[in-house]
Parts: C-alpha cells; sequence; structure tokens
C-alpha cells in the first residue's frame, strides 16, 4: 500500500475506530484514506463516494484486494445524493477530506441531510480529522 501524506495519515489516526467499524467516506478521490482505514478494519466495512467518475476508477484499481475482502466498496455518488443501499446497516463514521459542501466552501444543507440519514443514532461526523457536531 502506498504510504499516505502526512495530512491523511493524520486523519485517519482521528477516527475513533474499532474492527468492526461501518465507515462513510465523503469525497475520497483515489481512496488513499478510505484503503487505510480499510486496512486496520476486521469485519468492519468502508463506503467510499465520490462524484466523479475518475477517481472512483481509480480507487476501485487501487483498492481491489479489499474490495475482494469485502472491507470497501467504493461508489459514484455525491453526497447529497447518497443514499443507504437496501439493508445497508448505518454508518459508525462518517469523515471527509476539504468537501466543499461539509466545510463551509459551498452550500451543504442536503449534504448534511444525507449524512444525518446515514448515521447510527450514535455515529460521529469527523471532517478534516476533527469531530464536528452534525444533525
Amino acid at each position: 500500500m502506498t504510504a499516505l501524506s502526512p495530512r491523511l495519515a493524520a486523519v485517519v489516526e482521528a477516527l475513533p475506530l474499532t474492527p468492526s467499524s461501518r465507515v462513510l467516506e465523503v469525497g475520497c478521490g483515489p481512496g488513499a484514506a478510505a484503503r487505510a482505514v480499510a486496512a486496520r478494519l476486521v469485519d468492519g466495512r468502508v463506503v467510499a463516494i465520490d462524484r466523479s467518475a475518475t477517481a472512483v476508477a481509480a480507487a476501485r484499481r487501487a483498492g481491489a484486494d479489499l474490495i475482494a475482502a469485502g472491507r470497501l466498496d467504493v461508489r459514484q455518488v455525491a453526497i447529497e445524493d447518497f443514499v443507504r443501499e437496501p439493508d445497508e446497516p448505518p454508518f459508525d463514521l462518517v469523515f471527509a477530506v476539504r468537501v466543499g459542501a461539509l466545510d463551509g466552501r459551498h452550500p451543504g444543507a442536503a449534504a448534511w441531510a444525507r449524512i444525518t440519514a446515514a448515521l447510527a443514532p450514535d455515529g460521529r461526523v469527523f471532517l478534516d480529522g476533527r469531530p464536528v457536531r452534525h444533525g
């Protein structure tokens, strides 16, 4: 696995992961952080989403082994349109790094509504490595 940048490594380290965490990464890009999180899971799973077809294709190629192991799923969808799949359990953690709809650079009410709907009742959200209040 390619080494993470210091910034992404700090973000991943800040996440309160357990071996069975269910994690959603918003705006995964080529999937480096999602792969690092998935590699720490035993029976948990990361769903990594991005609106870019190019990013999703790169994330799927780089994470093929983790996808095959069932610890990573990569989907092309904007957070504003994200809906859990039927029978997909809610997420324990949602994280994002420099996603405009979540960090104030772009309007994000629809994004936050989708995140709230995807989270478990005690789920937590982390933006750029810091916990944030939601809902």
